[in-house]
C-alpha cells in the first residue's frame, strides 16, 4: 500500500470515528446531568466540525467519504448521567486512537491537524474522566485495555450488524 493510500485509509477511519462520536454524543446529551450539558454540547459541535472537515478533505482527494451508519452499538448501556460521562470519555479515547493512526500515516499540515485533533480528544477525555492516561490515543501503551487497539467503527457487514461506537 502506498503512502497516499495509507493516508486516505486513515482519513476515512478518522471520518468514521467522527460519525460514531457524533452519534455517541447524541446519547450522552440525552443522559448527561444539567451541569455538564454545555460541555457535552461543545464536544458534540467539535466532532461535527471535524467530521465535516474530514469529509471535505476526502472529497478533495477525489474519493467518496465513508457514510455514517444509521445507528451504532454502544460499548455499554447508558441509563444515567454517570454512564453518560463514562461513554463520553470512551468516545474521546477511541477518537484519539484513530487520530494517532492518522498522525502516523500522514505528513505536513495534515499531520499537524491530526495531532491537534488527537490533543483535543485527549483533553476532553481527561475532563470527562477526571484524570489522564500516559499515552493518549495509544491504548496498548496507556495501560487501559479497551479490548481493542482502536475504535471499532466500521460499516455494517450485514443488514443486521451495526458498527460500535
Amino acid at each position: 500500500m502506498t503512502r497516499d493510500e495509507q493516508a486516505l485509509r486513515a482519513l476515512q477511519a478518522a471520518l468514521a470515528a467522527e460519525h460514531a462520536a457524533v452519534y455517541g454524543y447524541g446519547v450522552v446529551g440525552g443522559r448527561i446531568a444539567e451541569g455538564r450539558r454545555t460541555e457535552a454540547r461543545a464536544a458534540y459541535d467539535a466532532h461535527r466540525a471535524r467530521r465535516d472537515a474530514l469529509a471535505r478533505e476526502v472529497r478533495g482527494l477525489g474519493t467518496e467519504p465513508v457514510a455514517a451508519s444509521a445507528a451504532y452499538a454502544l460499548p455499554f448501556a447508558v441509563p444515567d448521567a454517570p454512564t453518560a460521562v463514562r461513554l463520553a470519555a470512551e468516545l474521546e479515547d477511541r477518537v484519539a486512537g484513530v487520530y494517532s493512526d492518522l498522525v502516523r500515516a500522514t505528513t505536513g499540515a495534515r499531520r499537524r491537524e491530526a495531532a491537534g485533533a488527537l490533543r483535543e480528544a485527549a483533553v476532553r477525555a481527561v475532563r470527562w474522566r477526571g484524570g489522564s492516561v500516559a499515552f493518549p490515543g495509544l491504548a496498548e501503551r496507556a495501560g487501559t485495555d479497551t479490548g481493542e487497539a482502536g475504535p471499532s467503527v466500521s460499516p455494517p457487514v450485514s443488514g443486521t450488524a451495526r458498527p460500535t461506537v
